[in-house]
């Protein structure tokens, strides 16, 4: 299972990124390419505690489908929603601006994330609660990897 703490994985993800291009076509969900940058950054953000979310976890999201979303080798489903404060297609998180600006700051928001000496504590996602630094690594790789399946990455 992959996770933003192996360097491989890390790399992978990272040169996805770097391969977006500010005229991506979305395959599923209404996020362009420039806002879904944007909703990574400030994926980050939530859980670095820059951010915040309103708690929509219950007793079924914070083990079953935390379980499962983390645990069971499948891709995410697509079209899942997101909370309001990170959905950029509806008018949630921070304004794209700048494609090439934004997309570097997401580089920089997952070097940072993945420092061995962090800069912050994780917060609680908003619908899994609180996560082991392992389950917030294997979160970001998925999370990472479903937006950039989303733009044929």
């Amino acid at each position: 299972m992959k996770t933003l703490t192996e360097p491989t994985a890390k790399a992978e993800i990272i040169s996805r990124i770097a391969q977006l291009a500010p005229d991506a076509r979305r395959r599923w969900g209404k996020m362009d390419v420039h806002q879904m940058v944007c909703h990574l950054c400030d994926s980050h953000l939530l859980v670095m505690g820059e951010m915040t979310a309103a708690d929509k976890s219950n007793v079924i999201t914070r083990s079953v489908i935390r379980i499962i979303a983390l645990r069971v080798p499948i891709t995410w489903p697509k079209g899942a929603s997101t909370v309001p404060e990170l959905d950029q297609a509806a008018g949630g998180g921070t304004r794209p601006a700048i494609f090439e600006a934004d997309r570097a700051r997401l580089i920089e928001l997952i070097h940072r994330f993945t420092a061995p000496k962090r800069d912050f504590s994780f917060a609680h996602h908003p619908m899994f609660a609180a996560m082991s630094e392992w389950e917030w690594m294997r979160w970001a790789y998925l999370h990472a990897d479903h937006h950039l399946r989303q733009f044929g990455l």
